[in-house]
C-alpha cells in the first residue's frame, strides 16, 4: 500500500510503501508519549521506497532511554520531525535498515481498520491515559513484529518468517 504523509504546516511531505499499514500497536512509553502525543502508534514502511518533500525541513532526535538503576543513554532510534511545527512524522533506526516506522496520525492516506489493538508499554503508562481496544496488552514489548502480527492475521503478502529472538531495547 502507498502510504502518504505530511506535518501539519505542510512544510515536509513524504510517501512511501508498506505491507504492514494497520494501526494496531499503541505505545504508552514516555518517549513516544512525549514526543506524539498519550496515545500514538507507529506502523511500518519500506525504508528504500520513501520519498520526501521538504527534506531541509527535517530535524531528528535521539531521545533520553532513562531506566531505574541505569545511566541515561541516547536512543540509536531516531524520530523525524518536522522543525517548523514539530510534528512527529517518522522513526528510523539504523539497526533495521529496510525500515521506516511512520507515525500513524500523521499519515494522511486513509489506513485500514485493525482486527485487534495491541497496547505495549503500559508499565510507563501514568493513571490518567486511556488504553482504548480490546486485545492483548503488554507491561513492555511484545515478541511478536509488525511483519508477524500482519502476517498472523492474514493482513499482508508475504508470510511469517521464523525470527531469532532479539534482545528489546530498554524502554523510558
Amino acid at each position: 500500500m502507498k502510504l502518504e504523509g505530511s506535518c501539519q504546516c505542510g512544510k515536509v511531505t513524504y510517501r512511501i510503501d508498506s505491507d504492514t499499514p494497520y494501526p494496531f500497536m499503541y505505545c504508552f512509553c514516555s518517549i513516544c508519549r512525549k514526543t506524539s502525543g498519550a496515545l500514538t502508534c507507529n506502523i511500518m514502511g519500506k525504508r528504500d521506497t520513501l520519498k520526501i518533500r521538504g527534506e531541509r525541513h527535517l530535524k531528528k532526535y535521539r531521545a533520553v532511554m532513562r531506566e531505574k538503576g541505569q545511566k541515561p543513554h541516547r536512543s540509536e532510534g531516531e524520530r523525524w520531525f518536522c522543525g517548523k511545527c514539530g510534528t512527529h512524522l517518522w522513526v528510523a533506526d539504523k539497526r533495521w535498515p529496510e525500515g521506516i516506522w511512520p507515525n500513524a496520525a500523521a499519515v494522511d492516506t486513509e489506513l485500514p481498520e485493525p482486527p485487534e489493538n495491541v497496547r505495549m508499554m503500559l508499565a510507563f503508562k501514568p493513571k490518567w491515559v486511556p488504553a482504548p481496544g480490546e486485545g492483548p496488552t503488554f507491561k513492555r514489548y511484545p515478541k511478536v513484529s509488525i511483519a508477524d502480527w500482519h502476517a498472523q492475521h492474514g493482513l499482508s503478502g508475504e508470510p511469517s518468517k521464523p525470527r531469532k529472538p532479539r534482545k528489546s531495547p530498554k524502554a523510558p
